[in-house]
């Protein structure tokens, strides 16, 4: 996938998040996020587009904090998430392609530019957040295409799971392996005591497979739903549920 289709699919994104938390009502409860309220989600999601498209805007070249979302509830809530995201949208539009500003992973291989990787990364930061607002709505969720899926698997595991932060961590070495049946992609991820190691191919045995169509995978890595198929040890099915939360 190329910039412009993940500018895409976070417009798209936005606009379903927007509509289901509108008709899911900001104090339902949010199923996949225990403890959440839509209000939660709304406030969150729209800080950190805020949090983004500044970084984008200003060409800021260092880290710093996510703020908080506003003191609205109700109508006045969605109208400010509505707007947040239009903001992040037109601000990743206009920008120049050269525009160089702070990133925390590796952006997409084929267009490793900041504004590549805040567009990819927004896209899929939305379209789970959607899963969650149509979660808390109720009814069957969007869907999510095979390569977008596929792209989201990819970044979670070569990009967040590979930084120091990663907390996905075992004391004896481990493999496990990813396969996205329905798209002909497959990932081996390589655990110790330090951050995993993943590739994109099927080398060597792997102790555990997690397997299934590429969009309940991007699911269910995210933690949104149970994995399809586990193969082999379930334990280290259980040990990504228990430690591969990105915080």
């Amino acid at each position: 996938m190329d910039t412009e289709e993940f500018l895409r699919a976070l417009d798209q994104e936005g606009r379903l998040l927007a509509t289901a938390a509108e008709e899911a009502g900001t104090g339902a409860g949010v199923p996949p996020c225990p403890g959440w309220r839509v209000r939660d989600l709304l406030r969150h999601t729209g800080a950190v587009h805020e949090w983004a498209a500044a970084f984008v805007a200003d060409a800021h070249p260092a880290p710093r904090p996510i703020g908080d979302g506003p003191d609205l509830d109700g109508p006045d809530l969605v109208a400010w998430y509505r707007e947040s995201h239009r903001r992040l949208v037109e601000t990743l539009a206009k920008a120049p392609s050269d525009v160089e500003c702070w990133t925390f992973h590796p952006a997409p291989s084929a267009d490793p530019s900041p504004l590549a990787f805040w567009t990819r990364r927004q896209a899929h930061e939305t379209a789970v957040h959607r899963f969650d607002a149509e979660s808390a709505r109720g009814g069957a969720p969007s869907a999510i295409g095979a390569d977008f899926a596929v792209d989201g698997v990819d970044e979670l595991l070569r990009g967040f799971h590979a930084r120091s932060r990663s907390r996905v961590r075992s004391p004896e070495p481990r493999v496990l392996r990813v396969r996205a049946t329905d798209a002909g992609a497959v990932w081996t991820v390589r655990l110790s005591d330090a951050p995993p190691v993943t590739v994109r191919d099927a080398s060597g045995p792997a102790d555990t497979e997690l397997t299934g169509p590429a969009d309940q995978l991007y699911l269910s890595l995210w933690n949104r739903r149970p994995v399809p198929e586990v193969i082999g040890d379930p334990a280290l099915a259980g040990l990504w549920r228990r430690t591969s939360a990105i915080t």
